[in-house]
């Protein structure tokens, strides 16, 4: 296994905590604390994402991961702290309501319409932003500026190809790819993203990253992803997790260089990062 090397994405940003968004953060939180009994998935977690960057949260399993987009997204209702999603207190909304709002998320396990074809189901869910999804008795012209946006979406993730076909006829990395589309049709202004490589092929999954990489930097991005060359490559900034807590953030460089990264989850050997 060779070295990762370190993509041309890597900026350096600084992040500070703080409330709101006093410092531009498109979504940020401090104190974050959950636990189911006696067992601790977040503990103090303060986070900030800066507009427009592109953020990878890495960790060994069990490091409270997907717990912390639970928590971020609403899924969960943290036992102590806050979440702004911009200067907006979202701490007490329910997942729907932060939607609306613009925070959207992906899973790490696809939850598609295996008969609508990908341009259907995108013309559906912008409908549904819209509001209007349930005048299915409207004539087809009558949607035509829903289905231009459709389309635009899926060419932004290089999907226009394909746009016709039944979901379940395209290649996995192409669905997890409409899952992104059927998010970005919700115009979210931070996209949270649970393992969107998760069961991809490797020769799939640098061309997913590739299209996640190329969305508009209106749209703040945090992705889950343990391919550690991905990671490298596509994440501006790097927050790792180890047992519910924050254990750093920062550059993909600083994170390379950073002793503890490297004993607890990235293995020591050599002076960078591996993949593997």
């Amino acid at each position: 296994m060779g070295q990762v090397e370190m993509g041309q994405n890597a900026v350096s940003e600084t992040i500070t905590a703080g409330a709101g968004n006093a410092d531009g953060s498109a979504l940020s939180a401090r104190g974050i604390n959950k636990s189911f009994g006696s067992l601790v998935v977040a503990a103090d977690v303060a986070i900030n994402l800066p507009a427009g960057v592109r953020y990878a949260l890495i960790g060994p399993n069990g490091a409270g991961k997907t717990t912390l987009i639970n928590l971020l997204t609403g899924m969960l209702r943290p036992d102590a702290g806050r979440i702004f999603l911009g200067s907006d207190d979202i701490t007490a909304l329910p997942p729907e309501a932060r939607v609306q709002r613009g925070l959207v998320r992906t899973y790490q396990i696809n939850s598609l319409f295996p008969q609508l074809s990908a341009l259907e189901a995108v013309t559906l869910a912008v409908c549904e932003r819209r509001r209007i999804a349930r005048t299915w008795w409207r004539p087809l012209t009558a949607y035509t500026e829903d289905i231009d946006e459709a389309h635009g979406i899926l060419a932004t993730l290089n999907l226009a190809a394909v746009c016709y076909r039944p979901t379940r006829e395209l290649a996995y990395g192409q669905q997890r790819l409409l899952e992104i589309a059927l998010a970005l049709a919700t115009r979210p202004k931070v996209l949270l993203l649970d393992e969107p490589a998760a069961g991809v092929p490797r020769e799939e999954s640098r061309d997913l990253f590739a299209a996640i990489a190329g969305l508009s930097r209106d749209i703040t991005v945090l992705f889950i992803e343990h391919d550690m060359e991905l990671v490298f490559r596509f994440a501006s900034r790097i927050l790792v997790l180890v047992g519910g807590r924050v254990l750093v953030e920062g550059t993909p460089a600083e994170i390379a260089a950073d002793e503890r990264v490297r004993a607890v989850y990235l293995g020591k050997e050599h002076g960078a990062p591996r993949h593997g």
